[in-house]
């Protein structure tokens, strides 16, 4: 299956897809528009799982254009923690982990790139509870 039509059927037939095994060029760009239909690459993990060899990272990579600003999301890498926990059968780990997130959020700790995806546009303040 060709790239252009993998998406349409990713995002139309999304059950139809457990794992998706690309070439580098062509997986950063699926990955990304995978990643807007659950919020983001703020918040989506990535992992490149091989024989024997795996390496977890966020999906967002350096972000440097907001360094030192407050707003980075640490979702993508917080939740490739995960993943690589499970992967090396920390399950009760991973557990913990994501209960933390989740706690996180539904105390109104978003980041500006979830509250804009939220908010439809309405911008708040780092740590301001997004739903009132």
């Amino acid at each position: 299956m060709i790239a252009d039509n993998f998406l349409q059927q990713a995002l139309l037939r999304p059950s139809q897809f457990d794992v998706i095994a690309t070439l580098n060029l062509n997986g950063d760009y699926i990955s990304d528009a995978l990643a807007a239909q659950v919020g983001g690459i703020g918040i989506a993990p990535g992992a490149n799982i091989g024989n024997g060899t795996a390496v977890f990272e966020a999906t967002h990579g350096t972000a440097p254009d907001i360094a030192g600003q407050d707003r980075a999301n640490p979702c993508s890498m917080l939740l490739s923690a995960e993943m690589l926990l499970r992967y090396i059968g920390f399950r009760e780990a991973a557990d913990l982990l994501v209960t933390g997130i989740r706690g996180a959020l539904a105390h109104g700790f978003w980041t500006p790139d979830l509250i804009r995806e939220a908010q439809q546009g309405q911008e708040r303040e780092p740590g301001e509870p997004a739903v009132t």
